[in-house]
């Protein structure tokens, strides 16, 4: 088999995404309302909070992830090497899941003990899924091409669950728990975990590793480790991962707190009646009371403005990514990330600038955000499974998950920076989870943590791009070559 022209069905493609449509459930609510669960649902300290994230992060992602990695390259059973981790993990995570967003009354010793287990668990079964599943995607085919598109149908479902969990979930929580937002984060995490047995099981059913290396290419731990401390591209991917997830985990981690203490809810009530908003909800809440359905959307301003505020931005992600093949495909994905990814920065520091009753100027700089972020979105999973190319184009060998799980460690390091950064800048700047109404200095601290101090990773980021070599002109030529390898050896 032809593995460089190897064309992947669409049904391979949707199966695949699934997988991330599922770790994605659990991804954005980690990234979106862990530190708000454990400081304002379970009652944790901010102390407390900052201590389970950031060991539990540490110990379950980052130290984890790359013995998950060199045992994942190991692996060899009839199913390929990294699809059987899909399926052995799948339930153990859907029950960490239920597990970690339950709130037993332990006392305050016992609750820390508990979370922390629990969300030790739960990482470290997220590094044990999720970096197997990332590690398919290089094996799936060799075609680059194919690859560019493999990663916009993944990251069409990254945006469906991330529209679930930051548009859908506050308003349902709320419901489903009849106010009681401990009962609503039960229930909904429960129905994620089902979801995600069931599209852990589609995927590993759909899909087939193509690009298998020969035996006698198989590297050491010591070759593994050798060659990546010489992968100058594996190690600027590396910094771009953590940088860019650090930036994600604190603004996406703050901006419930933006919204429940900074932004003005009167303003942000007139804004959503100006817009029609209301009207829609009592129109699709008649529609419902016709069809005998009881459906009670809550009348709270800053639940609703809140998943508005987050749709409107993935919407014009969804938008970025469309775009974002074609361009990459002409300039090339270092060039077409490295860019977006600058502009994008630009409207995150906006933020600092826009008054608290200034409701339509923090949805356009959201929007256009999120348009400019949603072009790097599929790119880069794609140039990870380009860094593993090039590991084999400069060494003979092929180690993909050993690649894959530095990104993963990336991943959970930068989503440990950024939550254990939100949670310290709570503390720093005072917040206390049981004040109706934060002090100015308070409020003043959750402006800045989304803009100025959300930026400076991503900026960061944007520049040492430029000093990654695999361009449009290197991706061609590594993939032409890798081609007549591993045509030669069938």
């Amino acid at each position: 088999m032809n593995t460089a022209t190897e064309k992947l069905s669409v049904r391979e493609k949707v199966g695949y995404s699934l997988g991330d449509l599922a770790a994605n459930l659990v991804f954005q609510t980690l990234v979106t309302y862990i530190v708000f669960f454990y400081t304002d649902v379970y009652k944790l300290s901010n102390a407390a909070s900052q201590t389970v994230i950031f060991w539990g992060g540490i110990l379950g992602g980052v130290m984890f992830a790359p013995i998950m990695g060199m045992i994942a390259d190991r692996t060899n059973t009839r199913w390929g090497k990294y699809r059987p981790w899909v399926l052995w993990t799948s339930i153990p995570f859907a029950v960490c899941i239920f597990l970690t967003f339950s709130t037993p009354d332990l006392g305050e010793s016992g609750k820390v003990i508990y979370a922390f287990v629990t969300y030790l668990l739960l990482v470290s079964l997220y590094t044990a899924n999720n970096l197997p599943y990332a590690s398919l995607s290089g094996v799936l085919t060799g075609n680059m091409a194919e690859r560019n598109s493999l990663s916009a149908y993944r990251f069409v479902a990254v945006m469906a669950a991330q529209f679930m969990v930051q548009v859908l979930m506050l308003p349902i929580i709320l419901m489903v728990g009849d106010g009681d937002q401990a009962v609503g984060f039960e229930k909904i995490m429960t129905v994620f975990a089902v979801l995600g047995i069931v599209c852990f099981i589609v995927t590993f059913l759909t899909t087939k590793e193509r690009v298998v290396v020969a035996r006698d290419s198989e590297s050491s731990v010591k070759d593994d480790l050798r060659d990546l401390s010489r992968n100058i591209p594996w190690v600027i991917m590396l910094a771009v991962v953590v940088l860019v997830f650090a930036t994600l985990a604190l603004k996406g981690g703050m901006y419930i707190y933006y919204f429940n203490n900074y932004v003005d809810e009167a303003a942000l009530a007139s804004f959503l009646g100006n817009i029609g908003f209301y009207g829609f909800i009592d129109g699709l809440t008649s529609l419902f009371a016709s069809m005998g359905v009881n459906f009670e959307w809550p009348r709270e301003a800053t639940a609703s403005g809140y998943g508005l505020f987050n749709g409107g931005g993935i919407i014009l992600m969804i938008v970025g990514i469309a775009c974002s093949k074609p361009l990459a495909d002409r300039f090339g994905k270092r060039n077409i990330y490295a860019l977006f990814l600058a502009v994008s920065t630009l409207f995150v520091l906006a933020f600092v600038f826009i008054p608290k009753d200034a409701i339509g100027a923090m949805f356009i700089s959201q929007i256009l955000h999120g348009f400019f972020y949603g072009i790097t979105i599929p790119l880069l999973w794609a140039m990870i499974a380009d860094v593993a190319d090039y590991s084999e184009w400069k060494n003979n060998r092929r180690a993909t998950a050993i690649i894959f799980s530095a990104m993963i460690l990336g991943l959970k390091g930068g989503l440990t920076i950024g939550s254990t950064i939100a949670a310290m800048i709570l503390a720093s700047y005072g917040y206390d989870a049981s004040l109706d109404v934060q002090g100015e200095f308070t409020l003043n601290g959750i402006k800045l943590a989304i803009s100025v101090y959300a930026a400076i990773p991503f900026f960061i980021a944007a520049v040492i791009l430029f000093f990654y070599k695999i361009n449009k002109q290197m991706e061609t030529q590594i993939e032409g070559e890798l081609a007549a390898r591993r045509t030669a050896t069938l």
